[in-house]
Parts: structure tokens; sequence; C-alpha cells
């Protein structure tokens, strides 16, 4: 009886859990560049499964991820890319993230929403200078832009065509320890020393979040109908012990 009061009590809180993260992935369905969080289990199956393939069965999994959140992870997959036409969009396709410069803090995202300030910066939507590969921010004149596939930025003007910058890609020893920030921002105090990425640039698209929202919702109702059932699962358990104090304790 205990175990099983205990088991539904871990449920029920893992369940809460996963329904916020659940709420804030929909919530940022059509947040450009976005990264969705996804939960991940723990168990005292788990190094075991690991040592041992034949106790990676169906029913081993269940045990092993019933009831013990261990935490969010955040999905690194591709978002879909759409076409804007504005020639200081850009979007990255493969891995790597832009880096903006946030107050004092270096920041980095997939947000490629990117336009000039009034003094010729190029800045995200928000109004952050975006970092070049030497980790400045990067001026754009006037005139014709071409945002090469490495994040080259030529400005095309009367006098001539000439490079103006290059936009930096970085990518991380350990992407999975990048912490969300607001706004589809992410920092990288965890995830070690930011290195150039492979990733190309598409200039003139966006990419989106890739959360959509009939995937987030399907999430959400199921996340919170879980969270149902472990409460159900808990009255269950206090009716009992109602029952069985009202019995037996006027027997002693």
């Amino acid at each position: 009886m205990d175990s099983g009061l205990y088991a539904a009590y871990t449920g029920l809180m893992a369940r809460t859990q996963a329904l916020d993260t659940a709420a804030n992935n929909l919530a940022n369905a059509g947040t450009s560049g976005f990264r969705a969080q996804r939960d991940y289990f723990r168990g005292v199956l788990e190094d075991a499964a690991g040592m041992n393939p034949a106790l990676a069965s169906q029913v081993g999994g269940s045990v092993n991820g019933f009831g013990v959140l261990g935490g969010n992870r955040l999905d690194l997959s591709q978002g879909e890319l759409a076409a804007t036409g504005n020639p200081l969009d850009v979007a990255v396709r493969g891995n790597g993230f832009f880096a903006i410069q946030a107050g004092s803090r270096t920041l980095y995202t997939r947000d490629g929403a990117f336009s000039r300030s009034p003094t010729g910066v190029l800045q995200t939507a928000h109004g952050e200078p975006v970092l070049d590969v030497q980790g400045k921010s990067m001026t754009i004149p006037s005139g014709v832009v071409r945002i090469s596939p490495d994040g080259s930025v030529s400005v095309a003007t009367a006098d001539g065509s000439a490079i103006v910058g290059q936009i930096g890609v970085f990518d991380f020893p350990k992407p999975g320890m990048l912490q969300a920030e607001s706004a589809g921002r992410l920092s990288a105090e965890q995830a070690g020393e930011p290195r150039a990425a492979n990733g190309e640039i598409q200039q003139g698209s966006v990419e989106g979040a890739n959360e959509d929202a009939v995937h987030g919702t399907m999430q959400l109702v199921l996340v919170q109908r879980q969270a149902e059932m472990m409460q159900k699962a808990l009255s269950v358990f206090n009716n009992d012990f109602d029952k069985t104090a009202a019995e037996e304790l006027p027997r002693v």
C-alpha cells in the first residue's frame, strides 16, 4: 500500500512538471528558432539495462521510466525553413547558433530575423547586436546585401562590392547543456567553449520552431490526462487508508 501511494505521488509530481514543459513548448510553437524541451526519465533499472540488453524490454522500460523525472533536454532537431524575401533574414541549415549581445552577456539563438539598426548595426528583432566570427558586432552599410552560405556578408554599392563581415555560427562541445532563456535565446555557460559550426546559412529565410502546434496540443492533452490518472490513483489510496483507519483503529 505504501509503495503504491509513493509511486502515485511521484508520478503526479513528474506529470505536473512535464505539464509545464508541454505548455511552454506549445506557447512557443510560433517563435522563430525556438528549441522545444523534452522530458527524460531515470530509474533504478537504467544502469542495469545499459549493461544488459536483455533488461531493455518494453516492460522494463515502463518500470524504469515510471514516476521519476530526470529533467528536460533541448530538442536540437531542425525546424522548418520559411522564405521571407528579406535579404537580412538568415537561417542555419544544419547545426550551429547565431551569437547575440544581450546586455553584458553573449546568448545564442536560431532566430535569424535580422535587420539594420539606425546606425547600420546588424541586430535581432529585439534590438540585440548580432556578432561576427570574432565575437564583435557588425555594421552593414546601405546597398544590396548578399550573404553566402559561410556567413560572409557583401554589400554592393555604386562604388562596387565589398565584404563587410562574416556572421558567426557557433557550436559547442556539449550542446545538450545549453540552457533555455526567454524568446528562444540560449545560454552556454555549461556547454563549453563556442567553436565554428559546420551549418550553412540560407539567405532570405527564417527557421521556425521545431515544435508544431498540432503535436504540442496533443502532448499537452496527453500529459493532462496522465496527471488526472495519478490524481485518481491518489484518491483511491486515500479512501483505502480512511477505510482502514475507520475499521481497524477502534479495535486497538
